[in-house]
């Protein structure tokens, strides 16, 4: 359930800002999902007037506009809209502003043109086509003509709105509106609701008697049926403020008729149907069952076989809805439209589930008939909606009801007691404030010698019993003021710390990856302490009695007793070892200091094959990009805020000189890895080995970002694949972080899937070819906008790295 915090506002006077009313919300008892607004992320969009329009000479589609935004002259704009025209108030996108997928607006030409700005439709600005209104599909949106010329569109548009999201549990079903809302967050902070009342006038002159009779077959599948007539309707768009609250609460304004009835829904929680009265071919409604295999067409356009399951709405013989779930397509609201028949149902909650699961035709409509809707106001939405009607289509009501059953819906009567409160909450919650709890429930309440009883009104039918209303007692009481307890026999419960987490974490990724824990001793000769330091500056630590000579200095590495350990292993005809090792290091930066730095580090080492060799595949001996794809999922997993960078350096001792990178985290250096150097190796009696080690105390200082579960795109990816001629000295990871930099919002990623130097390849040269991929969250992307993207990407690798595109 979407909720409009604006509208909310006006049913309960609440001062506390969205963040906080969800906050408040959550701590209740109601999931608040999100709170956002559609202009987050929009900038520099204002209310222009079109003062003239003319074709453009050079198109059969754009016309050239004149536009007023408030400036002392006027701004050409191109438009390409088919339903642009002068004296219209349109949204204007000024230079530099940021419209919807992230995507700025620049100063240009169109076709010889000059265009300082864009005239936008609300698809650009962000709203998606489930919500946009129909009546603009193709076309700009048009701006009502009290609209202030410069003004930022957001308020017209109720973009500054902000909308919570409620993630709404079966039993709390009364929240699936505005009203429960409103009496919800009424109830949280003890404030009164004051909902607007509604006038019906009806025409004294028709009854509607003389326009239709109904009758339900059987009571159980539609124990409340009520119709109302509204005639010489006049079908035309809904005002705006009446589109932005459907829009924002997820719905498409449509017209002012069918608008009417979703405006209902979300209001009072009662979902309604209007029917074309002319097309109905008949005068006598009927709700029965349908029969085997009847056919029919909803409006969706699908003829769908119904089961005598289904509970359908007829003409007195042909079906013209399915229950509570949609209409027919013979029925619907069309411009021509006269007449109006106007349904308030409660319908066989049972049926109306089984019906929209059988065709798949879940709807906002039949989610609240599943789960229950306020029996206590069907007539009064009724009315509200007749009234409406007839407001903004400029009709008339019929005069009378049209009742063939009806619910009169009354209080439930529900007792509990003080002592039972207490008792199940292990609180001590007064007479007084238990009392206020009710109150603020607007429940009627009497209290005799601690026994409440209760007088729960219709719009909270889910409370029935004494443990419903324990429940409301403390929702509103406050979970965080129930007393916690120990038990007799308590014990202190163990837990890791940050670093613990994180270690463990890592020992399974690396395990995963097919590295074994090695644990070395931190004791090592003055050579190995200094063989494979991080900082070439630090200091070493000895000790003045060591037991050996080959254990008196700290080790400033772990990577010396990896060597050992693989040494050790291959002496043993163990040739194929991959080890990690996770524990501190000791370093002093100066000679003269005391008592060196403990600093914990993570290293590893591997050497042999990596992948045996089978029948469906060659050997594969360990290289250094097989370790590099290691480290690189480990430090992803971190979540670092800054980019990580592999910069190649012949620098490092003991370290081979053309297969060394340093990684830098921004501009932190946290590690490096390579292939040791072969003298090394020779000395080690190891084939070529490949190392890694990682400061992992600078790496838990880092900014992380928390980790938030982004929902997977419902449309599809596309791709783009481009091969570089380039010189052989031209990084990999340069070309990369260049094409994401400047790759536009919709680059998702970049592969590398081919690396070639040799024959057809001038010397001095290599040719790298990459997989663009790019996607759109919420949009399917268009050609143009992936090969305006793709082009901008091809000009950038030919200037920054004088490449040759092949």
């Amino acid at each position: 359930m979407k909720v409009s915090y604006n509208w909310l506002k006006e049913y309960v006077d609440i001062t506390a800002t969205p963040t906080e009313l969800a906050n408040k919300i959550t701590l209740t008892g109601i999931e608040v999902e999100g709170v956002s607004r559609l202009a987050d992320g929009l900038k520099k969009l204002v209310v222009g007037y079109i003062e003239t329009a003319k074709p453009h000479p050079n198109s059969d589609h754009m016309t050239i506009c004149q536009v007023n935004i408030g400036a002392a002259d006027l701004t050409q704009i191109v438009c390409g809209a088919p339903n642009v025209a002068a004296g219209q108030k349109v949204i204007v996108a000024l230079p530099g502003a940021r419209i919807a997928g992230n995507e700025k607006i620049k100063k240009g030409k169109l076709r010889g043109e000059v265009s300082n700005g864009m005239i936008c439709a609300l698809q650009e600005i962000g709203f998606s086509n489930d919500i946009a209104p129909q009546s603009y599909d193709t076309g700009i949106y048009v701006l009502p003509a009290d609209a202030k010329v410069g003004e930022p569109v957001f308020p017209y548009l109720g973009m500054d709105d902000a909308v919570l999201d409620l993630a709404i549990t079966p039993n709390r079903a009364d929240a699936m509106s505005m009203h429960g809302v409103a009496y919800e967050v009424a109830a949280i902070y003890g404030k009164d609701v004051h909902f607007p009342e509604t006038t019906l006038t009806e025409d004294p002159d028709s009854q509607i008697a003389d326009y239709l009779t109904a009758s339900v077959v059987n009571a159980t599948d539609a124990p409340s049926y009520n119709l109302r007539v509204i005639k010489d309707i006049k079908i035309q768009p809904s005002p705006l403020w009446l589109q932005k609250r459907l829009w924002n609460a997820g719905i498409r304004p449509i017209d002012n008729i069918v608008d009417v009835t979703n405006y209902m829904m979300l209001t009072f929680g009662q979902p309604m149907h209007a029917f074309d009265y002319d097309q109905m071919a008949s005068k006598q409604i009927a709700v029965r069952r349908a029969t085997a295999n009847e056919p029919f067409t909803t409006l969706d356009g699908e003829e769908r076989t119904l089961t005598p399951d289904d509970i359908v709405i007829t003409n007195g013989d042909v079906p013209t809805g399915l229950a509570g779930v949609m209409g027919g397509l013979d029925s619907e609201i069309t411009p021509k439209t006269k007449t109006v028949v106007l349904e308030s149902a409660i319908f066989n909650p049972t049926l109306i589930r089984k019906t929209a699961q059988r065709y798949n035709l879940r709807s906002e409509a039949s989610s609240r008939f599943e789960k229950g809707t306020n029996k206590g106001i069907v007539l009064q939405v009724l009315d509200a909606a007749a009234a409406l009607m007839a407001e903004l289509g400029d009709g008339k009501v019929v005069s009378g009801v049209v009742s063939p059953t009806h619910l009169a819906a009354t209080p439930v009567n529900v007792t509990v007691t003080q002592a039972q409160i207490n008792h199940k909450l292990g609180t001590t919650i007064t007479i007084p404030e238990i009392t206020k709890i009710f109150q603020q429930l607007h429940f009627d309440v009497t209290e005799d010698q601690g026994t409440f009883n209760v007088s729960v009104p219709t719009h909270r039918w889910d409370i029935a019993i004494a443990a419903d209303l324990i429940e409301e007692v403390v929702r509103l009481y406050g979970y965080d003021r129930i007393p916690a307890t120990l038990t007799a026999s308590a014990s202190t419960p163990g837990i890791l710390t940050a670093n613990q987490r994180l270690m463990r974490q890592i020992d399974q990724q690396l395990e995963g990856s097919g590295l074994s824990q090695a644990i070395s001793y931190a004791l090592t000769t003055p050579e190995k302490a200094q063989a494979f330091n991080l900082n070439a500056a630090w200091q070493p630590t000895s000790v003045d009695w060591p037991m050996t000579q080959d254990h008196q200095t700290l080790r400033m590495s772990l990577i010396s007793g990896l060597l050992d350990d693989l040494a050790y292993n291959v002496a043993r005809k163990q040739t194929n070892v991959a080890l990690y090792e996770q524990g501190r290091v000791f370093v002093k930066d100066d000679a003269d200091q005391t008592r060196p730095a403990e600093v914990e580090h993570l290293a590893g080492a591997v050497t042999g094959i990596w992948q045996a060799a089978s029948w469906q595949q060659k050997e594969q001996a360990v290289d250094f990009y097989g370790l590099k794809g290691i480290v690189e999922q480990l430090l992803h997993n971190l979540h670092l805020n800054d980019g990580i960078q592999y910069v190649a350096t012949e620098t490092r001792r003991n370290m081979h000189p053309g297969q060394t990178a340093d990684i830098y985290v921004g501009e932190t250096l946290v590690g490096f890895m390579g292939q040791i150097h072969p003298q090394v190796a020779q000395q080690n009696h190891l084939a070529a080995t490949f190392v890694f080690e990682l400061d992992m105390t600078q790496l838990q200082a880092l900014a992380a970002t928390p980790v938030v579960y982004q929902p997977v795109a419902k449309y599809p990816a596309v791709t783009r694949d481009i091969a570089l001629l380039v010189d052989r000295h031209v990084q990999h990871q340069a070309i990369v972080a260049a094409i994401y930099a400047k790759g536009g919002a919709f680059l998702q990623d970049v592969t590398l899937f081919d690396l070639y130097e040799g024959h057809h390849v001038a010397p001095g040269k290599k040719s790298l070819a990459y997989t663009l991929t790019y996607q759109n969250a919420n949009d399917t992307l268009t050609d143009d906008q992936v090969n305006q993207a793709f082009e901008k990407i091809k000009k950038l690798v030919v200037s920054e790295f004088n490449a040759e595109i092949r």
